[in-house]
């Protein structure tokens, strides 16, 4: 049973600590030339994925406050040496404080069953199992543990590399009126009035920020003046509804008195290259599809608006958001430049979202009205 186990089992404290052997005793207190680099190593390799700064991971002794504990799905966790790793992670996820305490160093002539190897091997799988959430491709019940305030994170616009954030900034033309709906806490919004001056109604279901308008999608439109917006978002909102095809056809039947305007929608591809590969091997997890109602390919989500009434104007693949977790440095954006060159060579493979610039097809009420009218201007010069 690993140290960190026992601090678990027996330990009530208000400190949310990892110990750290204080410096220059390591060596001192008999620990192994081996066991010392291995654990440089291992600490250096796990601050990098997890974004901390400890002297050291794998000390034998932690404490744990049962407040922390409980924001933990610690109950998920291994059985095996590397579970107090795992705490680590879930800790840092959970956005709770973690504290280092030196202590000294002792290695005694107790029987140890710990192997090395298996242990560095568990250590670094567990340190890239916890990134492959943020990318959406995995769910694992051991990570779900971020809080709700940073849940909707995702849906935070991401100006500075290539997403449906920055493409929507771009296509938004300067003053325009803006309907953004599900839009969380309002970011997309706030983005285009301080990037483009436009004036910005936002709707969700969720009053996560100022200025937006309760209405719950699933249950109808929300009662607007649906001819006064130049543009309507559905940024990655569309796969969450209930019923996709029925949502659409009354977006429709609100907006086919306003022709001029246009639908900047997007949503998570289905048959994206890891996808593929995963369901190759028999696998699939549907991280944050797991909030989904449906999933589509660039066909099935053109079809969904042709077949009702709409008109999709321009396509666009979008890459993976690997600055998410790789940050905003070379990897990150290195990473972001190789996904965009492969979606120009194949977008239907590499794109990670897809987004559709799409207009209304005039219905033949407006057609009739428009054609009377004109008939009528005529008429009278």
């Amino acid at each position: 049973m690993t140290g960190g186990l026992l601090a678990l089992l027996f330990v009530r404290s208000v400190f949310r600590p990892s110990a750290a052997r204080a410096p220059g005793t390591a060596r001192a207190g008999g620990m192994p030339l081996y066991k010392f680099v291995g654990n440089k190593i291992l600490t250096r390799f796990e601050n990098w994925g997890l974004g901390l700064s400890l002297t050291a991971f794998h000390s034998g002794y932690r404490i744990y406050s049962v407040a922390a504990l409980k924001k933990t799905p610690f109950s998920v966790n291994t059985n095996d040496f590397h579970l107090d790793t795992e705490i680590i992670i879930q800790l840092q996820r959970a956005g709770l404080r973690i504290v280092k305490l030196p202590i000294p160093t002792y290695y005694g002539d107790e029987i140890c069953y710990l192997t090395e190897m298996k242990y560095a091997m568990n250590v670094t799988r567990a340190v890239l199992r916890t990134r492959v959430p943020d990318f959406g491709l995995l769910y694992d019940a051991r990570f779900n543990c971020v809080p709700d305030s940073e849940g909707n994170a995702q849906y935070t616009p991401n100006p500075h590399y290539e997403s449906t954030h920055s493409i929507t900034i771009r296509k938004v033309r300067p003053c325009a009126r803006v309907l953004d709906l599900g839009c969380a806490g309002g970011y997309m919004g706030a983005a285009l009035k301080k990037r483009r001056q436009c004036r910005v109604v936002g709707v969700d279901v969720y009053l996560l920020g100022t200025g937006v308008k309760f209405h719950d999608l699933d249950r109808g439109l929300p009662e607007l003046r649906w001819q006064d917006f130049d543009y309507v978002l559905l940024l990655d909102v569309i796969e969450h509804l209930s019923d996709p095809e029925a949502f659409v056809q009354l977006l429709r039947n609100q907006l086919q008195n306003n022709p001029a305007v246009r639908l900047l929608v997007s949503t998570v591809k289905a048959a994206f290259f890891v996808t593929r590969l995963m369901l190759l091997f028999g696998q699939f997890n549907y991280g944050s599809y797991r909030t989904h109602t449906r999933l589509f390919t660039f066909s099935t989500f053109r079809r969904l608006f042709e077949r009702n009434g709409f008109e999709v104007l321009e396509v666009t693949g979008v890459p993976g958001s690997f600055s998410v977790p790789f940050g905003d440095g070379k990897l990150g954006q290195g990473l972001n430049a190789i996904n965009r060159v492969l979606i120009s060579f194949f977008r239907r493979v590499f794109s990670y979202q897809i987004y559709f610039i799409v207009g209304i097809r005039p219905s033949l009420d407006y057609l009739l009205a428009h054609a009377q009218e004109q008939s009528a201007i005529r008429f009278a010069a």
